[in-house]
C-alpha cells in the first residue's frame, strides 16, 4: 500500500508487522509478513517481534510504560496493553479483550482502568502446525490460503484438513465463550473485543454468520492495537 502525506503506525508482531495509516480522516490497516515494505518511517511504533537494527528510529518506539493502564506487570506484551487500553477507552466499562493472532491472548481490564489479569493459549496456526509436526499423518495447513478462500468451517467435516480446522477453532471459540462466562460473573457491565487475523473466523463462531452485535456478543475491532498506540501517541 502506498500513501502520500499519510500518518503511520506500526506495530510489530511476532510472524508480521501491522500497518495504520491515516489520511484525510481515513485510518486504513494492512499486514505484511516482513519489513520488507517499508516505505514511510512510522510516527510512533511499538514491537513484541524482533526489529532489525537500524530500521526503525528508536526515539519513535512507544514502550509500555507509556500506556495509561494501571497496575500493568512489567512482562506484559504491549500488544495486550494498548488493545486492552482502547477497547477501555471507548467502552469505559470493564472489558475482556481476545486477539487472536500467532497466540490468543486473553487481556481483562476492570472498569477503573486497571490490568486485572489474562489468559494465554496457541493460536490457530501454532496450534496446526504443531499437530502436523508432532504426528505423521496429519497435513500440514496452509492458513495464508484457508484466509483466503473465505470458506465457511464444516461443523463435522470428513476431510482430515477441514476436521484440523474446525477442531482447532472451535477450540480457540469454546475457550473464549468459557472465558467469557466466567468473568460476566463477577464483571455485569462487561463488554467484549475480539481483534487480531483470526478473529473475523471466530466472530462467525461465536456470534453467527449474521455479525450480531447485542450485548453479550463479540465486538470485533481489527484496528484495535493500532488504534490504542495512535492514542497512546497522542498523549504522549
Amino acid at each position: 500500500m502506498s500513501l502520500r502525506g499519510d500518518t503511520r503506525w506500526l506495530l510489530v508482531g511476532n510472524s508480521r508487522w501491522h500497518w495504520a495509516a491515516e489520511q484525510q480522516g481515513q485510518r486504513r490497516y494492512w499486514s505484511v509478513p516482513s519489513a520488507q515494505d517499508i516505505e514511510v518511517q512510522p510516527q510512533r511504533w511499538a514491537a513484541v517481534g524482533a526489529v532489525p537494527v537500524g530500521l526503525l528510529d528508536p526515539a519513535r518506539q512507544l514502550l509500555l510504560d507509556q500506556v495509561p493502564l494501571q497496575q500493568m506487570p512489567q512482562a506484559l506484551g504491549i500488544d495486550r496493553a494498548l488493545a486492552g487500553f482502547q477497547a477501555w477507552s471507548l467502552a469505559q466499562a470493564p472489558v475482556l479483550v481476545a486477539d487472536a493472532g500467532t497466540a490468543l491472548s486473553l487481556t481483562w481490564i476492570d472498569g477503573r482502568g486497571r490490568f486485572a489479569g489474562g489468559r494465554l493459549m496457541a493460536g490457530a496456526a501454532l496450534q496446526l502446525r504443531a499437530l502436523h509436526q508432532g504426528t505423521q499423518a496429519l497435513p500440514a495447513i496452509d492458513m495464508a490460503a484457508v484466509a483466503a478462500s473465505g470458506a465457511a468451517l464444516e461443523p463435522w467435516p470428513r476431510q482430515t484438513a477441514q476436521a484440523l480446522l474446525t477442531g482447532v477453532f472451535e477450540g480457540l471459540a469454546g475457550a473464549l465463550q468459557r472465558a467469557a462466562r466466567q468473568l460476566a460473573l463477577q464483571e455485569p457491565q462487561l463488554q467484549l473485543w475480539l481483534t487480531g487475523g483470526d478473529a473475523g473466523r471466530l466472530a462467525t463462531l461465536l456470534n453467527g454468520a449474521t455479525g450480531d452485535q447485542t450485548p453479550g456478543c463479540w465486538r470485533w475491532d481489527p484496528g484495535l492495537c493500532l488504534d490504542g498506540l495512535a492514542r497512546v501517541a497522542e498523549l504522549s
